[in-house]
């Protein structure tokens, strides 16, 4: 493809205001998305009574939703080759909503489990999408705050679903929850309609392509950075209870206030780092894998003093939500014309951080202790920053 071409297909489709508009349309679906994906977790007493089930097998219906993302991430370009962009991202939002009317009326673990699969697709594919059509909806100079919004929606939804959901499910039934939740994805899936232009799909897909992303200097080598950084993560956040539990006298209400104190610190990390990232990319991605690690440590190192703990998971916070906007930014600027195949291999790897991350901290967690898992967590997460950081950093020409 020529100088010309790549600079055409990355520039924006519509006017400034219209791309705009269209990317807070991506928020919104990215958020609707995530608070189906995290629903389970606040809900997980009644589904599993209802459902004759234990409760740890319907916080599986989570997992399974991760391992299906992984799974379909870096094919769902692959699958549709031709297919207008909007048409799929409102497909999968409807996808989305067929998902949870299938939980709302499932009768059975195993329907269950079929339903949180689609959710899987679904959200996989609209993050795999949204990194080339964030970039052709804004200037390629405006990425990272592009990607700011949506990653917004993400952020808010991760730490507002758990008590969102734990509300309703107080108010109406689980299953009715489900059901108000397929009504506003189908709303997404409108709006999307409506407010996206129509997005071409990527010149090229298939596995060649996927191995030709993974051909530019520094994508690899920085994808092997962002699942060390998940995974160290995850691999504290799942078990995060645990570990604020060595609190000395720590109440019930004062873990619940870390939790915010953690969501509070992604949302202000989402905004904060979006506003500077395009200006002070190789800065961030330095600063914010640091800010991960380092906030997983104090928390491992000061057990006994409450409000250091707090500053810790602020900081940890802060890292966190704006890890992913962070990675988009930088794969942006890396790939061209790639941007499909790159946006695939990114929510691949969070995926299978999330599947690695949980997976490996509990065992750790069962054989050695939390305290063990939390120190192992903050290394990972400190030598992801570092090799992520060692990874190139140029816009390809």
């Amino acid at each position: 493809m020529t100088q010309n071409a790549v600079t055409e297909a990355a520039a924006p489709l519509r006017s400034p205001r219209a791309g705009w508009v269209a990317v807070l349309a991506l928020a919104a679906t990215s958020f609707t998305l995530v608070l189906a994906e995290f629903l389970p977790p606040s809900l997980l007493t009644p589904m599993a009574e209802a459902l004759n089930i234990t409760e740890g097998q319907a916080g599986q219906t989570v997992t399974a939703t991760a391992f299906m993302g992984f799974l379909a991430a870096p094919l769902i370009g692959m699958i549709f080759p031709r297919l207008d962009r909007r048409t799929l991202l409102s497909a999968l939002a409807l996808a989305a909503a067929l998902s949870n009317i299938m939980v709302a009326l499932t009768p059975n673990f195993v329907l269950l489990l079929i339903a949180r699969l689609i959710l899987g697709v679904a959200i996989s594919g609209f993050w795999a999408m949204s990194l080339a059509i964030v970039a052709q909806l804004v200037p390629r100079e405006r990425l990272g705050r592009g990607f700011m919004l949506v990653n917004g929606g993400t952020t808010l939804a991760t730490v507002a679903g758990v008590p969102i959901g734990a509300y309703l499910g107080s108010v109406f039934d689980w299953r009715e929850v489900f059901v108000g939740v397929a009504v506003i994805s189908l709303i997404v899936a409108a709006l999307l309609r409506i407010l996206l232009p129509q997005v071409p799909p990527a010149k090229s897909s298939g596995f060649g392509e996927i191995a030709a992303t993974l051909r530019i200097p520094g994508v690899s080598v920085g994808l092997v950075g962002h699942v060390l950084t998940v995974l160290g993560h995850f691999a504290a956040f799942t078990y995060i209870r645990l570990g604020l539990e060595r609190i000395p006298d720590v109440t019930a209400g004062q873990i619940s206030l870390l939790l915010a104190v953690f969501g509070i610190g992604g949302l202000i990390g989402n905004f904060v780092v979006g506003l500077v990232v395009d200006r002070l990319l190789d800065l961030m991605r330095l600063v914010v894998p640091l800010m991960i690690s380092v906030g997983i440590a104090i928390t491992v190192l000061f057990p006994g003093a409450f409000w250091a703990v707090a500053a810790g998971t602020l900081i940890w916070g802060i890292g966190f939500g704006s890890w992913i906007l962070l990675v988009n930014t930088w794969v942006g600027r890396l790939v061209g014309e790639r941007m499909e195949a790159a946006g695939g291999l990114v929510v691949a790897g969070f995926q299978l951080a999330i599947t690695l991350g949980a997976g490996i901290g509990g065992i750790v967690a069962d054989s050695l202790g939390v305290v063990v898992t939390l120190s192992s967590a903050a290394i990972a997460s400190l030598v992801g920053g570092i090799v992520f950081r060692l990874a190139g950093g140029r816009r390809r020409p």
